[in-house]
């Protein structure tokens, strides 16, 4: 089922603060759940304000949007954004401008002055900044977690990551602890396949990212059918799955991992 999606990761995520020691099949989820969710959706598409957020909202689920501070769909519809992040749904860093790298194959859409082979490490550390700041102006949050524009993380030979991260919670598709997590970044997939294939995860894993773009338009499209289906699934299964944003899902997995506990009891007043 997996080949069917375009899978730009298969990885643990990085816990920023803390490391973890707990096995992935001993770790327990709010409300006892074995495997979180992590719903996210990259971009600042038209089509997640349109279909996304309502659909979520339907059934209570937080989801994370990596926006892009220069998107049209931002200045536009800023309102309809901020009104999003007093509902719950985390606003996350995305970059400034999404650079990648040109020089990979079928990057001939990287506009020559968003090509991240062209920029230097202060002018990265600069935008991720002044993004960080753009959003604090939106939701008033002052912690945030960062996704990777196209997964791209060399600036002149060298992984950037490690002069970023601590201006972030967590930084999607990083990881520590193998086999812990997986990234999927699906597109044109059926509600069967997504479903099938969170049914059919490893009993290793505890944390699934779907990394989605366009929910029934934009690129790299989802139909709006196939992503209400799995929120339905989802909600008729929250005794397995706990759905929320990336940065409750860390922060609860920095706690779970930091402190000595007897049972789910010891995180009520999380």
């Amino acid at each position: 089922m997996l080949s069917r999606l375009l899978f730009i990761l298969l990885t643990t995520t990085l816990l920023m603060m803390n490391s973890f020691k707990v096995k992935a099949k001993d770790f327990i989820w709010p409300g006892g759940a074995k495997i979180a969710i992590s719903l996210s959706y990259d971009d600042a598409l038209n089509s997640q304000l349109d279909n996304a957020i309502p659909a979520l909202d339907k059934y209570n689920f937080k989801a994370s949007f990596y926006v892009l501070p220069n998107s049209t769909v931002i200045r536009d519809r800023m309102e309809e954004w901020r009104s999003a992040a007093k509902n719950g749904h985390e606003l996350g860093n995305h970059s400034l401008y999404h650079p990648c790298s040109a020089s990979l194959p079928n990057r001939g859409w990287v506009p020559p002055h968003h090509d991240l082979d062209q920029y230097t490490l202060i002018k990265m550390i600069e935008e991720l900044s002044t993004t960080n700041t753009f959003l604090t102006a939106i939701d008033g949050n002052n912690e945030r977690t960062y996704t990777p524009p196209c997964g791209d993380l060399t600036i002149s030979g060298k992984n950037y990551l490690p002069k970023v991260k601590n201006n972030f919670v967590a930084i999607k598709g990083q990881g520590i602890a193998s086999g812990f997590s997986v990234l999927w970044a699906p597109s044109d997939v059926s509600n069967v396949q997504l479903i099938e294939d969170i049914k059919n995860i490893s009993p290793d894993v505890s944390l699934i990212n779907i990394l989605f773009h366009g929910i029934g338009g934009d690129h790299l499209s989802v139909s709006t059918k196939a992503h209400a289906e799995l929120l339905k699934f989802l909600s008729n299964n929250q005794e397995t799955y706990y759905v929320d944003s990336f940065i409750n899902i860390m922060k609860y997995k920095n706690i779970r991992s930091s402190i000595k506990y007897n049972s789910l009891a010891d995180l009520n007043d999380y």
